[in-house]
């Protein structure tokens, strides 16, 4: 990570709808999407990552999709090189910039998708905000990659013996071996920690410092510095829609889809074999599971999921949360986005 720019973000929860939103917002401010999305970087695993098809997604570029087959492993790092692709081919002024002093209504012209009855929405401007210079959305729920781009991320392997190393310094000796270890091998490090009573990093210091000998420029940066906004349904409500996305899942083929890729793709990664309704339906092809099972448990999977996120995000980062409800229609959602992104500013991004 080098210079710091600044970044739009769109999280959440999966199933808060936060894609149909990006892609309204995007259209008519226009921007491309970097997805944060980590089981939309598989191609061919469409279907059950509700991922947009390529006819919702109109003229909008995409970037963070469609990265590597399941076969294949991928990283937190991996998917950092995505991002600066997408930095690198979205250039400012190449699409739109967000948080200008003002965006003149021909604009929302532009992009040829828009469709002409659309509310428009308007972009967030005045309140001292910096433009977006990157010309990205940043959208997505898969926290871990929010939180590299605003605070930085190692993406070289780390070894797991030093890690076993420190982890179990800490265990033995607690917090203070670590700050002592820190402090003797990086002097003066410790003190510009944010938070220098977390062990996770600590541990992640002491093992770049293992690998390396010293740390990167910006491996202290607290990423709760760095608002992200989040759209947030009632439990209820998003039980709902997780029930009756599943359910649309499987009416388009969900099961279809995973048998073909079985044939094309025989041999999966852990994490895509592991991948919520893909584990499900390759079960129900092998008949260890019926349909009904199936269901249930892709359905008990998702809700799980959200809880995580939403836990992630409430601890691991400073979010600005946008309650919402099931029958709020996109560019209702959109606007509302705005306004709070007018408010709040963007988040600072370290460009890869």
């Amino acid at each position: 990570m080098n210079a710091p720019s600044h970044a739009w973000i769109l999280a959440g929860a999966t199933a808060t709808g936060k894609s149909a939103v990006a892609q309204v917002l995007a259209e008519q401010l226009g921007c491309a999407i970097l997805s944060a999305d980590a089981m939309l970087v598989y191609r061919g695993m469409d279907i059950g990552t509700a991922k947009p098809a390529p006819a919702e997604r109109g003229s909008v570029p995409y970037f963070g999709i469609d990265l590597v087959t399941p076969a294949e492993p991928f990283s937190t790092g991996a998917w950092l090189a995505a991002a600066r692709q997408a930095l690198d081919t979205q250039g400012p002024g190449t699409r739109g910039r967000l948080g200008e002093a003002s965006l003149p209504e021909a604009a929302f012209n532009t992009v040829g998708t828009v469709p002409r009855n659309r509310p428009q929405v308007q972009a967030p401007c005045g309140m001292g905000v910096p433009p977006m210079t990157s010309g990205l959305l940043v959208a997505g729920g898969t926290g871990l990659y929010i939180k590299a781009l605003t605070a930085g991320f190692d993406s070289e392997a780390s070894d797991p013996a030093r890690r076993a190393h420190w982890q179990s310094l800490f265990e033995r000796d607690g917090l203070a071996a670590l700050q002592r270890a820190l402090d003797e091998r990086a002097p003066g490090a410790l003190a510009k920690l944010a938070d220098p009573a977390n062990p996770r990093r600590l541990v992640r210091a002491l093992e770049h410092l293992d690998a390396h000998g010293s740390l990167p420029e910006n491996w202290h940066r607290d990423a709760s510095a760095a608002p992200v906004l989040a759209l947030r349904l009632p439990r209820e409500q998003l039980h709902r829609r997780i029930g009756r996305r599943v359910a649309a899942m499987f009416k388009r083929g969900l099961v279809d889809e995973v048998r073909a890729l079985r044939q094309s793709c025989p041999v999966w990664s852990a994490t895509a074999l592991q991948a919520i309704g893909y584990a499900e339906v390759c079960a129900l092809l092998d008949g260890t599971l019926s349909e009904k099972a199936a269901f249930e448990n892709i359905v008990i999977r998702t809700r799980q999921l959200a809880k995580r996120q939403e836990t992630w995000f409430r601890h691991q980062t400073q979010t600005v949360w946008l309650d919402i409800d099931d029958n709020d229609p996109p560019a209702h959602t959109a606007q509302r986005v705005l306004d709070l992104w007018r408010q709040h500013g963007p988040a600072t991004i370290l460009q890869p």
